[in-house]
């Protein structure tokens, strides 16, 4: 629970700034208001982060990642709904479709490499050792 709020909370600041600047969160506004004004790279890192934190948190990333194997002791239709449709993709469709932001802020784009580098990695050593195949799955 801890972990999805954590998330909620960077994307929500997040949307808080990109509204507070651009007075819209429809993405067709949003897309041609950027690329019409001067980039604040400062800014759009800070946008990029907060929504990074936020799909962190929903797609179970270092170090917001100890929430899926936990949430997958439950009943197995509910693992599938959590692990495949919902949860767990959203992290990377709010990535995909936010990609202009992202596109002015590198340093994100680096940082975005690196988590998920390393999440992959731990979570491959980690459901190594796992007996519980859906904690097998869930890594």
């Amino acid at each position: 629970f801890v972990m999805n709020r954590i998330g909620d909370l960077g994307f929500l600041i997040g949307m808080f700034l990109l509204f507070s600047k651009f007075h819209s969160l429809d993405f067709s506004i949003l897309q041609k208001a950027i690329q019409t004004t001067e980039a604040d790279p400062f800014f759009f890192s800070m946008v990029a982060m907060c929504f990074f934190i936020g799909a962190t948190g929903k797609s179970a990333q270092i170090p917001l990642f100890t929430w899926l194997p936990d949430a997958m002791a439950g009943p197995t239709p509910v693992s599938a709904l959590i692990h495949a449709a919902t949860m767990v993709t959203a992290g990377i469709y709010m990535i995909s479709r936010s990609h202009f932001i992202y596109t002015l802020a590198p340093g994100v784009q680096q940082l975005i490499l690196v988590v998920g580098l390393a999440t992959a990695l731990l979570a491959a050593t980690i459901a190594t050792q796992q007996n519980d195949i859906k904690k097998v799955l869930a890594y």
